[in-house]
């Protein structure tokens, strides 16, 4: 016998939208969670980093405030204050999450879940079995073999909430992670150094990003060592040394680990019971199931963007399958990605190197934010590049640089996830003047109808 419906390990963003969702087509729900209901990204990533990015964002707009006609003095950024925001932030809508979650079929269970058969997970003393088993149990900061953490040598956990604003910064990778905790700090004040291996920062992105991102950060003084890696990490009581494989060593007040973030399944009793996991990745097929029948998994766990509206869509998505209804499966080429820095970089769909290995030709266009007068209003620099598969295809990739360029994503997903042609999209009437007139602008050009630009 079942005692539920549906059994959710982790009460994350996979976890309880599969959680609610279930609840929503009438079945019974026990959500297990070892500790805060919202997980990594209300906890420790997406909102508590986007706050502190808001302080960010204020802390420049006060440096420059003189270039607008605005009299005042930047003082400093109070690490602590930031703290106390960025907490109230998070505390927000954590009390908003444990009340919608208060639900008469949803039964909450805190504490950590372990398989003790295909679909029984052992919590405490407790035992519960569902006829459905959703595996949704997060991520975690990796961390670099042979370096060692330690007050001065934190992860992205420990840098949320480091109370001081650092002198100095060696940040140990150039994803998303990196780069935005790397922009936080230099608007707070500290000198920060990006080592990354590979040859390009955020080398997830098209190559145009990367690049209009490097010129961007080092214009506000991050230096970016590209095509390097670290031999050596030495903790000291007054600071750190990062010898690089160069030959150049640094000395700084603090060192992040910033290399990405690894699934959450070693320990759980996944492989003992039948559950097959790649490089800790548990292996599913096009509807989230694992090789279990009956048991999915969903978000951080399965190979691909770790995102929390990727886990939210998964979530949603498997609920409505145990269902019995037939959701949309979840496409990840048309999940969109930004990285939340200054400038920002948003993407959706396929690079241009990706497009050439699965079309065989491509056609972009690249319209420059200079052109736009939002952008010139808000001061910031970079473009929209819109790709198509071939001469006369459709839209199969949008990239965009520059501030608040996130806030673009929307209909650059749909007119990617719909195959729009672009000279469909050029013919939208943009509204003036926003930054949303530069995608328009960049479709324009694609169909080559260009109004404020040349082709």
């Amino acid at each position: 016998m079942s005692d539920v419906d549906v059994l959710v390990l982790g009460g994350g963003s996979g976890g309880y939208s599969c959680a609610i969702r279930a609840e929503q087509l009438g079945l019974s729900v026990a959500l297990v969670e070892e500790d805060k209901l919202g997980g990594t990204c209300l906890h420790r990533g997406c909102i508590p980093t986007k706050a502190l990015l808001h302080t960010a964002e204020v802390a420049d707009s006060v440096r420059t405030s003189e270039q607008v006609g605005v009299s005042s003095t930047f003082g400093g950024v109070d690490a602590r204050a930031a703290l106390d925001y960025q907490s109230k932030v998070v505390a927000g809508l954590y009390s908003g999450l444990q009340g919608l979650l208060e639900r008469p079929t949803i039964d909450i269970v805190h504490g950590t879940g372990h398989l003790t058969a295909s679909r029984t997970v052992s919590v405490g003393d407790r035992d519960i079995t569902g006829k459905s088993m959703v595996l949704a149990t997060g991520s975690y900061s990796r961390t670099v073999p042979g370096i060692e953490l330690g007050p001065r040598v934190i992860t992205s956990d420990q840098a949320l909430t480091l109370e001081r604003v650092p002198e100095s910064v060696v940040v140990l990778g150039g994803g998303v992670i990196g780069i935005e905790f790397a922009s936080i700090w230099t608007s707070f004040g500290a000198q920060v150094t990006v080592v990354e291996a590979l040859d390009r920062i955020v080398p997830g992105e098209d190559e145009w990003s990367s690049k209009q991102l490097g010129r961007a950060l080092k214009k506000r003084g991050i230096d970016l060592r590209v095509g390097t890696t670290v031999d050596v990490v030495q903790e000291t009581d007054t600071g750190v040394t990062v010898a690089l494989s160069n030959g150049d060593v640094l000395a700084t007040d603090i060192v992040l680990v910033a290399v990405g973030r690894g699934p959450r399944t070693e320990g759980l009793g996944l492989t003992e019971h039948g559950i097959i996991t790649d490089r800790g990745f548990v292996t599913v097929d096009d509807n989230l199931t694992t090789s279990v029948p009956g048991v999915y998994a969903v978000g951080d766990i399965v190979a691909g963007y770790q995102l929390a509206h990727r886990g939210f869509q998964h979530g949603i998505f498997v609920a409505e399958r145990i269902a019995g209804r037939s959701p949309i499966r979840v496409d990840g080429d048309v999940i969109p990605r930004v990285t939340y820095s200054h400038p920002e970089v948003a993407s959706v769909g396929l690079t241009e190197q990706a497009t050439k290995d699965k079309h065989g030709s491509v056609t972009s266009s690249v319209y420059d934010l200079g052109g736009n007068g939002k952008s010139r209003i808000l001061g910031t620099a970079g473009g929209v590049k819109v790709i198509r598969a071939g001469d006369d295809g459709p839209i199969v990739g949008v990239h965009l640089v520059g501030d608040r360029v996130g806030e673009l994503i929307g209909e650059a997903q749909l007119a990617v996830a719909w195959e729009a042609l672009p000279s469909e999209v050029g013919a939208f009437v943009h509204a003036h003047p926003t930054q949303n007139e530069a995608l328009g602008e960049a479709m324009m050009a694609l169909s080559g109808k260009p109004l404020h630009s040349h082709t």
